[in-house]
């Protein structure tokens, strides 16, 4: 995830080290910025991962996403109600939440979401998700749903194993790669511990 609050470079060239280590799916995720600062990084980023093949969702913002021509959107429980953001977006654009509880994740499926992220799986700095879930959690989601299921919060190298041994068929990660010294090297690292090369489950996402 290209967080703008933990990027130490430029977001486009945060982004170049990343796709140059494997990375296909990102997300755009700016909480402090104004609406008009993070649709002109998300403009920016859209034609790099448009010219690279790469997914590209924005965060929160389904209209910024719309008007950049992003993949789709990645929504928390607070922002737009996925109805509303399906209807902007359209049937063929992504759109991914955040989930707390194995019933978030229900509701979520049933909604019409294409996946869902869970956790936090572990404790984390970068936002505040409520309760740590834990991997026991995942596992209950995971029997739940047929989406696929994305692990998010305190996600490094073991940790992303970890996840994809109890049923994540991907991890969120910010922290253990965008604050490396060497974005990249980070990045394949988390890349070799999930064992991810190609879209999950035949999915584009």
């Amino acid at each position: 995830m290209i967080d703008a609050g933990f990027l130490r470079a430029d977001a486009v060239a945060t982004a170049q080290e990343a796709l140059a280590a494997g990375v296909r799916f990102f997300q755009y995720r700016d909480k402090r910025g104004t609406r008009r600062q993070v649709h002109a990084t998300a403009e920016r980023l859209a034609l790099l991962f448009k010219a690279e093949n790469a997914l590209f969702l924005v965060n929160d913002h389904a209209d910024i996403a719309a008007a950049v021509g992003a993949d789709g959107v990645h929504l928390g429980q607070d922002d737009l109600p996925l109805g509303h953001a399906r209807t902007l977006l359209g049937p063929d654009r992504i759109i991914g939440i955040s989930t707390h509880s194995v019933a978030q994740a229900i509701a979520a499926e049933r909604e019409g979401a294409d996946y869902i992220g869970f956790g936090p799986l572990f404790g984390t700095a970068t936002k505040d998700a409520g309760p740590v879930q834990g991997l026991e959690r995942l596992r209950e989601v995971r029997m739940s749903v047929q989406l696929p299921v994305i692990g998010i919060g305190g996600i490094d190298g073991n940790r992303a194993t970890a996840a994809v041994q109890a049923g994540a068929d991907g991890v969120a990660v910010i922290s253990a790669v965008l604050g490396a010294d060497d974005v990249g090297a980070a990045a394949r690292t988390i890349l070799l511990a999930i064992g991810r090369g190609e879209d999950m489950r035949g999915k584009r996402i």
